[in-house]
């Protein structure tokens, strides 16, 4: 009787052994590990990739313990069990893995800045009071949130604002950024022309504004950035932006209706650094006679109008009327 020499697994214990027997026999054990009735226990691949760990705070961790050449760990590390499939073969290199850091942007290196994750660390607390444990008349409860608003825009019909000018609405997911401190806000005045002043009709005229604690020369595209990113501050903690300019037509200078703000004579970003703690824009061939309201919009480099630390504060653009004669 002939016999034969194969890997066979051992009966209740892991891993392969060559057992010599009769072809009979071996057939025989062959079509019995096919057929399900001998266990096969699978080896643990010691050179897998170790999934995310995850943290304490109950998220979840999708770790990919794929024993593959790389090892790869693709752990979201949101926290949670740490589990994985430990599929992989034996030839597996050295998993090059790293856990994931739970609740801490472990799915990118640790970066914030590039996370999908809120870090717990800037969680605003203050968001979830709706400020009516002080109580005033007329006062109305502020909307809450315990996760920074962070999907406010899946509760309104709007697009997203996407750095657009959407002129029909949207919503804008960017946070407000950066606020300067109450010795730091912005201020502007009107050199030219003058509360009440006097331009001559259709000849061209420079209007000059003086402004304070802005660090001009900051604007983005207005096309593709609009509303696009958080108020900054510079190393002084002053805002970095610009200004503008608008003029709009009057019936007269005691004009007391509201104006349109969809329609004005004249407007001019001025994105030029400050001279000499002067901003400028030329009016070319100046305006019609008639009566006017100028106006400043200051603005971080975004093009969102700035925002200071504190409620009462005087208005931080200026307004005055003139006349064209």
């Amino acid at each position: 009787m002939s016999s034969s020499c194969a890997a066979l697994p051992p009966v209740n214990s892991a891993g392969t052994s060559v057992t010599c027997t009769t072809e009979a026999d071996l057939r025989q054990r062959k079509a019995a590990i096919c057929a399900g009735s001998v266990p096969i226990i699978k080896r643990r691949n010691p050179n897998r990739g170790r999934g995310g760990d995850g943290g304490d705070d109950g998220g979840d961790d999708n770790g990919d313990d794929s024993g593959d050449d790389n090892g790869a760990d693709n752990g979201n590390g949101d926290g949670g069990d740490g589990s994985g499939s430990d599929v992989g073969d034996s030839s597996g290199g050295k998993g090059r893995g790293k856990p994931g850091k739970g609740g801490n942007n472990g799915n990118n290196g640790g970066d914030a800045q590039s996370s999908l994750t809120l870090d717990p660390d800037v969680i605003a607390t203050g968001f979830a009071n709706d400020g009516q444990d002080v109580p005033a008349a007329g006062q109305v409860a502020s909307l809450t949130s315990i996760n920074n608003f962070i999907n406010f825009c899946k509760t309104v019909d709007l697009p997203l604002t996407n750095g657009t000018q959407v002129i029909g609405g949207s919503c804008n997911p960017a946070p407000m950024g950066s606020i300067p401190a109450k010795t730091s806000m912005p201020s502007s005045k009107f050199v030219f022309p003058k509360n009440g002043g006097k331009v001559a009709a259709n000849k061209t005229f420079t209007v000059k504004m003086a402004i304070s604690n802005l660090e001009t020369g900051h604007f983005v595209n207005a096309q593709e950035n609009y509303f696009s990113a958080p108020q900054q501050l510079n190393a002084q903690g002053i805002i970095q932006g610009h200004s503008h300019v608008i003029i709009e037509e009057l019936g007269s200078l005691d004009q007391t209706t509201t104006t349109d703000p969809t329609v004005f004579a004249f407007f001019k970003g001025l994105n030029d650094a400050a001279q000499a703690g002067i901003l400028s824009a030329v009016v070319d061939k100046g305006l019609p006679a008639g009566f006017y309201k100028l106006s400043s919009i200051n603005s971080a480099a975004n093009h969102q109008p700035v925002l200071a630390p504190v409620a009462q504060h005087g208005s931080l653009d200026d307004v005055v009327y003139f006349t064209v004669s």
